[in-house]
């Protein structure tokens, strides 16, 4: 019989987490299953994918040029509405880029493990993001050619930027979150591409990956630099999840526009860009599960987990919503009261009310395990975010803006074909730096999910000692 003492470092039965694995993983078997397929030749549909998305592209890139010859009178900006879809998109992508440092810096932190097997993917589409949401600033600015003058150092014209602005913490806000993110990202594929450059067969993939490795040999020194620099850069991704969102915020609540100078609008803002975030997560997820054949490493058991979070979310939401209405009616301000009934009764009512029905009302479908576990109930529901996500951006900016204080300067603004063009087109960089990644690089972090295996974990079992 077991004694007491075979049970003395035993981990109690009630800690032991779930295998996040499904079947027999092995380090062998890992390292084949995600390393090796880099080097394996794409499948059609992945060629006519990069096809679609390139298409897209470059509808965009020809409407940006179009916007560079004409200005951006090609927009349907106007007056009061000069913020709109360029503002719109902007703060639309630099929210998608949110759950990537959130999964991968926030959960790291609190040594959450199911993050391992999704964060490498959720950090890049953070870059892929970012990428797509500076686009428009940058193309904003009208004389886009002369956007160094926003960043302040020593010049003969006299000019220096205002440190009062908002906007221009914007510019150091995302700049510093791309950075960091970008850093954070690539310090985790070292050891992976360290795997790649050792399996390789062919010289010219050697020579890349030995110069991305940037030395890595796997030593014991390597790693205690490697851990110290990951966390280190994890705690700073933390704070800057928390923070460039909020400075996205204060480009609204530091105005005196009705319906956006209102302290609510940064933590507002965070849960949204989570919320939008982790919905686009879920889309590539579920396509990059089955396509590549990544079930028994990117369980059902992941994407129940992201669902929960996108319904904890869209909760979240809905408080933040009904704040709104009730800070409308119970600051007794004729201007905000007016700016809220707009969103829903007013001329872009049927925006408000979309935004609510895709944010609030359809994801709580999810509060059901069988909903959770089915891609169409799991896809629809993230769609739906990502739609009305983008619409509550086109709400607060374009409804607010088109109905000022002054009543003679109201004006209906409509969308042109280049402002669908360039949205299409974002879609079309984004989607085609998701695929292209997904051929180049090993899309799940097999140095993070080794330590997860079923076999690398401390058992629960003590040895059998019979008396």
């Amino acid at each position: 019989m077991r004694t007491d003492a075979a049970h003395a470092g035993a981990i109690p039965e009630a800690l032991i987490e779930p295998s996040l694995t499904v079947g027999k993983v092995t380090p062998g078997s890992l390292d084949d299953q995600v390393l090796a397929f880099p080097e394996t030749k794409p499948p059609r549909q992945w060629y006519l994918g990069l096809a679609i998305t390139l298409t897209a592209l470059f509808i965009g890139l020809g409407f940006i040029g179009y916007t560079f010859v004409t200005g951006i009178g090609a927009w349907g900006n106007n007056s009061p509405v000069f913020w709109a879809f360029d503002i719109i998109n902007f703060v639309f992508w630099v929210g998608i880029g949110h759950a990537g440092t959130l999964i991968s810096a926030i959960l790291f932190l609190f040594r959450k493990r199911w993050r391992n097997a999704i964060a490498r993917f959720a950090e890049a589409m953070t870059i892929f993001a970012v990428m797509c949401a500076v686009i428009f600033p940058l193309i904003h600015v009208g004389r886009p050619w002369l956007a160094f003058w926003l960043f302040p150092y020593p010049n003969q014209r006299a000019l220096w930027t205002n440190f009062r602005s908002p906007l221009l913490w914007d510019v150091f806000a995302v700049n510093t979150y791309f950075s960091v993110s970008l850093m954070f990202w690539y310090l985790g594929l070292i050891p992976d591409i360290a795997s790649m450059r050792d399996r390789t067969t062919s010289k010219l993939r050697k020579a890349i990956y030995t110069a991305l490795a940037m030395g890595w040999r796997g030593a014991a020194s390597h790693w205690q630099h490697y851990e110290k620099a990951y966390l280190l850069l994890a705690g700073l991704a933390t704070g800057l999840v928390l923070s460039v969102h909020s400075v996205v915020s204060f480009d609204f609540a530091t105005s005196v526009v009705p319906g956006w100078h209102m302290t609510i609008f940064p933590p507002y803002f965070v849960a949204g860009a989570i919320f939008a975030g982790f919905a686009m997560v879920v889309i590539v997820l579920v396509v990059v599960r089955e396509t590549m054949q990544l079930k028994n490493l990117i369980t059902m058991r992941h994407l129940d987990v992201m669902n929960k979070v996108i319904l904890a979310m869209s909760c979240i939401m809905g408080y933040s919503y009904m704040m709104e209405g009730f800070t409308a009616w119970y600051s007794m301000n004729e201007f905000l009261h007016h700016g809220f009934m707009n969103i829903i009764s007013g001329t872009y009512g049927w925006a408000g009310w979309l935004t609510i029905f895709c944010n609030i009302l359809f994801p709580q479908i999810l509060w059901f395990r069988k909903a959770r576990a089915s891609y169409f109930w799991m896809i629809m529901v993230a769609l739906g975010v990502t739609v009305g996500m983008w619409f509550e951006r086109f709400v607060i900016i374009v409804i607010s803006l088109h109905q000022d204080y002054l009543p003679s300067a109201w004006r209906i603004y409509k969308p042109t074909m280049t402002d669908f063009g360039i949205l299409l087109g974002t879609f079309g960089l984004f989607f085609t730096l998701v695929l292209i990644f997904a051929r180049v690089l090993p899309v799940i972090a097999t140095t993070e999910v080794k330590a997860i295996l079923p076999d690398a974990q401390p058992s629960h079992h003590g040895d059998d000692h019979h008396a």
